[in-house]
């Protein structure tokens, strides 16, 4: 069980044995990281809860960001599916987490460091469709396969979770909540047909909704169409793996909603992630944008 972290490029690092003396060695921590700041957020609060976390940085699109945060750092190639599960078994890791962007459209581009390796092209060939949540069950069955339990991304951001009610010093005006009202329904559409889990919404017409492309895109095409003050949703789907894709929002997220001139962000309460969340609103209140949690169960 690694306890230090050795050469930490290489993956490499020193075993303790502990004794009936010593403090019992922490829980390591698989942490499979995308691009963003949540890995550092779950990074940070799994070490709060005493794992040793092990940031295993799929690139691209992830950088090395969680480098510094995480007590060992490894990358992997996201095409080398079988890498990852050698590098899993070889630091012994035994609990997992999934955190972090992977956009969608990766999957279709034809490049050298994408080019899938065999455990990766017998994962893509035994799947009935291409959609999020067939590939995200197989790479989570092929985990488990090889003992590994992979935790639900909520367990290490209860702090994050957006809750009821507006989160800003602007609120969403009448007309706003009847937008919020029409878009909930067609989010919830498009995310039991797995095909997105965010909407805009203009004057109860619908702008854009979330495909491949990813919910910064969407919300710049749904705004480009608005023209200003759109109306955004961002909802879990009702089928949602927590373990997995979990609905999340952050700087990148106003940035886009700032150029879009996208007045209003809805975010389902208890099911999407605000990353950074204190950082967050305090910009969303710099950028006159409204930020509320929607409980469904009074929408």
């Amino acid at each position: 069980m690694p306890l230090k972290a050795g050469n930490r490029e290489q993956g490499t690092g020193d075993s303790k044995e502990t004794t009936g003396s010593q403090t019992p060695a922490p829980r390591i921590l698989g942490l499979i990281a995308g691009m963003g700041q949540l890995p550092l957020s779950i990074a940070a609060e799994a070490k709060r809860m005493g794992y040793y976390v092990v940031g295993i940085a799929l690139q691209p699109p992830a950088d090395e960001s969680l480098k510094p945060v995480a007590d060992d750092f490894h990358k992997v190639r996201i095409g080398s599916f079988g890498g990852l599960l050698a590098l899993l078994k070889k630091l012994s890791v035994t609990d997992a987490v999934m955190a972090g962007k992977i956009p969608k459209k990766l999957l279709y581009e034809n490049k050298k460091n994408l080019i899938p390796d065999i455990q990766a092209v017998k994962l893509l060939f035994s799947l009935k469709d291409r959609a999020d949540d067939s590939i995200m069950k197989a790479v989570v069955r092929e985990l488990e396969k090889n003992n590994i339990t992979v935790h639900k991304t909520t367990t290490f951001t209860t702090n994050l979770m957006a809750p009821a009610g507006v989160l800003t010093r602007h609120k969403p005006s009448k007309d706003d909540m009847k937008d919020i009202e029409f878009g909930w329904e067609i989010a919830r559409t498009i995310g039991r047909l797995d095909i997105g889990q965010t909407v805009v919404v203009k004057k109860r017409a619908v702008m854009a909704v979330e495909a491949i492309e990813g919910t910064d895109e969407a919300i710049q095409r749904g705004g480009m169409l608005a023209e200003k003050d759109a109306v955004v949703i961002k909802i879990s789907k009702p089928q949602q793996d927590m373990r997995f894709d979990v609905p999340a929002v952050g700087i990148d997220t106003l940035r886009s909603m700032k150029k879009a001139g996208a007045k209003v962000l809805a975010l389902e309460a208890g099911k999407c992630i605000i990353v950074d969340k204190e950082n967050f609103l305090t910009e969303a209140d710099k950028s006159g944008i409204s930020v509320i949690g929607i409980d469904p169960e009074n929408i």
